[in-house]
């Protein structure tokens, strides 16, 4: 068994975006999982990119946005709704709402996302 607390918990952050590893590489021995809760302030972006080898489903509890996919489209995003990405599936996230955009994300297989973000505290 694996207990996480909040000193367990790494933050990884770019300007307007933060990614809390509630269960990772970082804290967990876990191959199946990843485990984030990504905050994105209002106006703040995330970019396209693809995971090739993991799939990832996103959980969306707070605010509003649009997902930015392959090419042009962006469909809207909002709080209560849930997507997945199939491995390798281009997308990325605006927050184009009133308030912070609030997001689970679960990934799987595992990532170690530090390469995506600037600072790891």
């Amino acid at each position: 068994m694996e207990f996480l607390t909040g000193p367990d918990i790494v933050r990884l952050s770019n300007v307007g975006v933060v990614s809390e590893q509630l269960l990772s590489p970082h804290n967990s021995v876990s191959t199946r999982v990843t485990i984030t809760r990504v905050t994105v302030e209002v106006g703040a972006s995330q970019p396209r990119h693809a995971h090739a080898g993991s799939e990832q489903i996103w959980v969306a509890l707070q605010g509003a946005g649009i997902l930015k996919l392959r090419g042009e489209e962006t469909p809207h995003f909002e709080a209560g709704q849930i997507v997945r990405f199939p491995e390798g599936t281009i997308h990325g996230f605006k927050n184009t709402g009133t308030e912070a955009f609030v997001y689970i994300a679960v990934t799987s297989p595992p990532i170690n996302f530090d390469y995506a973000y600037a600072t790891n505290r």
